[in-house]
């Protein structure tokens, strides 16, 4: 149920009302930002609300139960700080939203309507839509440890305890070529083993996407060069001499864990749980 002030239940009864929807979005790196569907900005608890025209929302529809409930706002890549670029680089996923009816000539009489996630996000030339999930979504989140043979932890976090600082599992170089926006050729770490830097994280520290973070998909040593492939392309258009620092990766696995990091008292899997192959096996006498 909601708790509205007096004031703003009275003015819900009014014949004619002054109401518009406000959304607050604040991203995984802190930036909040705020749209509203009114054709002014409008102001409360240190959030501007910036007038969005072409901003439309679907209907909030509760369900019964645990259910994920879902709605979508559809709107133009119109505003400066809501950019192609930044949608395309990830910033948005997973960031928290919450939906405000507010009457506009006194935002102190506004109710939150719903809190939730940003999901999916899909854009058609210069327009978006933006799958907004409620907090149910959370309660579907695995949490805890999990009973696999593969290990648990983040490389490098502080439940594995590995140094990606150190020169070890760290290379620093150049793109010497481009092939793609997400694959190219680099010097410099030449002296890594192939697929030394799969599952690991390239950072650009230099060119049109300097500070950009993404993870690798495939690292090959080639007879003439080094081949690096990401996940996703990158912000900008790689270049010859865009200079990057790039850290291990690890597949999870206890063998891994043993031969590359020499970390096996850290390893957080169960590699001696029995497999699906000695679930289904057949029983034989002896």
């Amino acid at each position: 149920m909601k708790t509205l002030t007096p004031e703003f239940a009275a003015h819900l009864k009014s014949r004619a009302t002054t109401l518009c929807w406000c959304w607050r979005i604040q991203r995984r790196d802190g930036t909040v930002l705020g749209f509203t569907d009114h054709d002014n900005a409008v102001s409360f608890d240190g959030t501007i609300y910036e007038a969005a025209a072409g901003f439309t929302a679907s209907d909030i529809t509760d369900s019964l139960g645990l259910a994920v409930d879902n709605l979508e706002v559809t709107g133009a890549l119109s505003s400066a700080t809501l950019t192609d670029d930044d949608l395309a680089a990830g910033r948005y996923d997973e960031a928290r939203i919450a939906i405000y009816r507010v009457n506009w000539t006194d935002p102190g009489q506004r109710v939150l309507m719903r809190s939730g996630s940003i999901g999916e996000v899909r854009r058609t030339g210069a327009s978006f839509t933006a799958e907004l999930r409620g907090l149910a979504h959370y309660l579907q989140q695995p949490t805890g440890r999990l009973l696999q043979q593969t290990c648990d932890a983040d490389l490098g976090d502080s439940r594995c305890g590995v140094d990606l600082s150190s020169s070890a599992f760290r290379g620093e170089g150049t793109i010497v070529a481009a092939i793609s926006a997400r694959r190219f050729k680099v010097g410099g770490i030449d002296a890594f083993e192939t697929r030394f830097f799969s599952r690991g994280l390239f950072t650009f520290t230099s060119g049109a996407s300097a500070n950009l973070k993404i993870e690798v998909k495939s690292h090959t040593k080639l007879r003439a060069a080094v081949e690096i492939e990401l996940w996703q392309d990158a912000e900008g258009p790689p270049a010859i001499g865009d200079a990057f620092t790039v850290t291990a990766g690890c597949d999870k696995r206890f063998e891994t864990c043993k031969a590359r990091f020499r970390n096996t008292i850290n390893f957080r899997g169960f590699p001696s749980m029995p497999g699906n192959q000695f679930l289904t096996q057949i029983g034989r006498a002896s």
